[in-house]
C-alpha cells in the first residue's frame, strides 16, 4: 500500500512555564547607593519632559544609574517574563545548545552558556543567559529556541513595550539635557531599524562561598555596558554594585522599577542568600546600523569645553554602532578563558573604552 500524501503531525509538547516570584530581599545591612527616582508619568504633562530631564541631569552625569517609575508596565508582565526566563534556564542542555551566540562574528542572539574558566582558579563562570533580538523583519530568520517560539507573542510584544514605553521616553530626556532636537538619539536607535538590540533573560547559578571567594580574588568583573542604555528589572538577590562618584562600590537596592547600567559588577549575595539563583531580566539597547558613532553635535558639550576639533569633524572614519558593538562582544567573549584586564583598553577605529574596573 502505497504511503499517505497526508502524514500525521508529531505534536510538539509545550514547554511549561511555572510562575516565578521574587525571592525574599536580604536582611543584611548593606551600603546601598542613592539612586534618582525619574517618573516617567509626567513625560506627557505640560513641561514635564524639561522638568524630568533637569532631575536626570545629575544621574547621567556624575553616577549613570537611576530608577524608573511610572512607565505603565506592570508588574504581572514583568513577572511573566521571569517565569519564561526560568524555565528556559531548566530546560535540558541539548535544547539550550540548539542556539548559541555566534562570538567569532561578535553575534550575541542565542544561548551563552556558563563554560568559560576565570583564569587559573579553577572555577567556571557560572553565567548562562539568552538574548532575543527586537521582533523586526530583519531578524525573521533567526532562529529561536522551543519555548520563546512557544511565547512569542508575548515576548515579542513586551520587546516593543520596553522601547516605546521607556528606551524611547529616557532618549528624549538625554536629548534636553545636550540641547540636541528631541528626536536625534530616538532615531539613531530607531526601534524598526536594524540593530542588535536585545532582551535578555540570564541567570547567575549559585557558588559555594569558597568558590565566590576564589573567583573574584581574580577578578571582580567592574565593567560598563556595549550599548546605549540598558534596563535592569528588579528581582531582591543582592549583588549588584555600582561605581559612585567618590570611586566607592556600592550595593544597588532592588525597587520597584528599572534602573540603566553604568560602571557595575556582581559580587558574591549576602550570606542569607548565598543559596539563590540570581535570575535576571534586561534589556540592551544598541545604536543601529547606519548609525555612525561620532561623538553628537551638543551645545551643552561645546560650551563645557568636552569637544575638541576631532569630535567635531565629521569627515574622520568611524564605525557605525553594529561594527563596534560586535567588535566589543567579540573582543570579550570569544574566548574559553575569562583574562584579567586592568590597565587596558579596547580599541576600534578611533574609539577607545576601558576594558576593566577594579
Amino acid at each position: 500500500m502505497a504511503p499517505s500524501a497526508i502524514e500525521e503531525q508529531i505534536p510538539i509538547e509545550k514547554t511549561t512555564v511555572k510562575p516565578w516570584t521574587r525571592p525574599a530581599p536580604t536582611n543584611e545591612k548593606l551600603d546601598w547607593a542613592p539612586l534618582v527616582e525619574i517618573n516617567l508619568s509626567r513625560f506627557d504633562e505640560p513641561g514635564g519632559k524639561e522638568e524630568l530631564a533637569k532631575q536626570l541631569y545629575d544621574a547621567v552625569t556624575r553616577v549613570g544609574f537611576w530608577v524608573v517609575v511610572g512607565h505603565g508596565l506592570d508588574d504581572e508582565q514583568i513577572l511573566r517574563q521571569f517565569s519564561i526566563g526560568n524555565a528556559f534556564f531548566k530546560e535540558n542542555i541539548e535544547e539550550k545548545r540548539s542556539f548559541e551566540c555566534n562570538f567569532v562574528e561578535g553575534e550575541y542572539f542565542g544561548y551563552r552558556e556558563n563554560s568559560r574558566w576565570i583564569g587559573d582558579t579553577g572555577v567556571k563562570d557560572n553565567i548562562e543567559m539568552l538574548n532575543i533580538p527586537k521582533a523586526i523583519p530583519e531578524w525573521d530568520d533567526v532562529p529561536k529556541h522551543r519555548i520563546i517560539r512557544q511565547n512569542y507573542d508575548e515576548i515579542s510584544s513586551f520587546h516593543r513595550d520596553l522601547f516605546e514605553k521607556v528606551i524611547r521616553k529616557l532618549f528624549v530626556l538625554i536629548a534636553i539635557i545636550l540641547e540636541l532636537p528631541e528626536d536625534h538619539l530616538v532615531q539613531a536607535h530607531a526601534y524598526d531599524k536594524r540593530s542588535d538590540d536585545h532582551l535578555r533573560y540570564m541567570i547567575y547559578n549559585t557558588r559555594t562561598q569558597e568558590e565566590w571567594d576564589r573567583a573574584q580574588s581574580y577578578t571582580k568583573g567592574g565593567h560598563t555596558d556595549f550599548g546605549s542604555l540598558t534596563l535592569l528589572f528588579s528581582q531582591n538577590v543582592a549583588g549588584l554594585q555600582i561605581r559612585a562618584p567618590d570611586g566607592e562600590w556600592k550595593y544597588v537596592k532592588p525597587v520597584e522599577g528599572l534602573l540603566k547600567s553604568t560602571i557595575h559588577r556582581v559580587v558574591t549575595p549576602p550570606r542569607d542568600q548565598i543559596h539563590i539563583p540570581r535570575l535576571g531580566l534586561l534589556y540592551f539597547c544598541r545604536p543601529g546600523d547606519d548609525t555612525v558613532m561620532r561623538t553628537v553635535p551638543s551645545p551643552l558639550l561645546e560650551r563645557l569645553g568636552l569637544l575638541t576639533e576631532e569630535d567635531k569633524s565629521q569627515s574622520n572614519p568611524a564605525p557605525t554602532g553594529t561594527e563596534y558593538v560586535r567588535a566589543r562582544v567579540r573582543d570579550v567573549h570569544h574566548k574559553t578563558v575569562i583574562d584579567r584586564r586592568e590597565n587596558t583598553s579596547f580599541e576600534f577605529k578611533g574609539l577607545k573604552v576601558p576594558n576593566y574596573y577594579q
